[in-house]
């Protein structure tokens, strides 16, 4: 009895030791050796984003549209340890599922799924298009659920009890407010990018999967370039840091 009660407060103390080393920041943060996509990655947050992992030790495949563009930034990035190019315009429901099953053969799990990818389109209500409206739900809204849908094999794969498989939805702060810029599409799948992940995030926390957003405020990109100096000069009144985002 007395040898059996040791044993019991030994394997205790063993499990406080792991306890507390898996609360070390080193270990908390550390994602080296793991494997991640990321759609869009060819520019702006994307790029920033693909970076950021690759030098953390990430097998990082990235995935816009321009296959040009995509393996030109994977040879850079690659400079720093490991990118792969896989283009696809994930626009159609086609080339995601081709997305899906070629990543699906060169990698047996997926730890970290970040939803990317998106556009913008700017007109006055009156003359709003409906190719506006379509162009730019599809591609930041129904994209980021389809594309997980079809990765759910692989996530599920990658999610352990102690160590769940990731899935991080960009959103925008123009998905929480309402501002003078009249891009109603983008505010309108912002929004909806932001409510489809609590509900994932809900319904996939079952398979070790955790489902998060993220709502970035301005960053230098293709999709503000086209910004005028008085729209520039307005998000500079509400940003209380008066600065736009920036690599490190």
């Amino acid at each position: 009895m007395f040898v059996g009660r040791r044993s019991s407060m030994n394997g205790t103390a063993s499990q406080r030791k792991r306890g507390k080393e898996a609360m070390k920041i080193e270990t908390l943060f550390n994602v080296r050796g793991k494997t991640a996509l990321i759609t869009g990655g060819s520019r702006g947050l994307g790029e920033m984003i693909a970076r950021a992992y690759v030098e953390n030790g990430v097998k990082v495949y990235i995935s816009p549209r321009k296959a040009e563009a995509c393996a030109d930034v994977a040879r850079d990035l690659s400079s720093l340890g490991e990118c792969v190019a896989l283009p696809a315009d994930l626009s159609t429901l086609s080339e995601i599922v081709r997305l899906a099953a070629e990543l699906a053969a060169r990698e047996r799990k997926l730890d970290i799924l970040v939803n990317n990818a998106g556009a913008n389109w700017g007109a006055s209500f009156a003359d709003f298009p409906e190719s506006g409206w379509d162009k730019v739900m599809v591609l930041n809204l129904k994209s980021a659920f389809f594309l997980t849908q079809r990765l759910l094999p692989l996530l599920k794969a990658a999610g352990r009890p102690d160590d769940y498989a990731r899935v991080i939805n960009i959103a925008s702060i123009e998905g929480m407010r309402t501002s003078h810029l009249e891009t109603y599409s983008y505010a309108a799948s912002k929004s909806g990018v932001l409510h489809v992940t609590r509900m994932m995030a809900k319904n996939l926390a079952k398979n070790f999967i955790a489902v998060n957003a993220i709502a970035p405020g301005y960053f230098p990109s293709k999709m503000t370039r086209g910004l005028g100096e008085i729209e520039k000069a307005d998000i500079m009144v509400h940003t209380p840091m008066k600065r736009w985002g920036e690599t490190l």
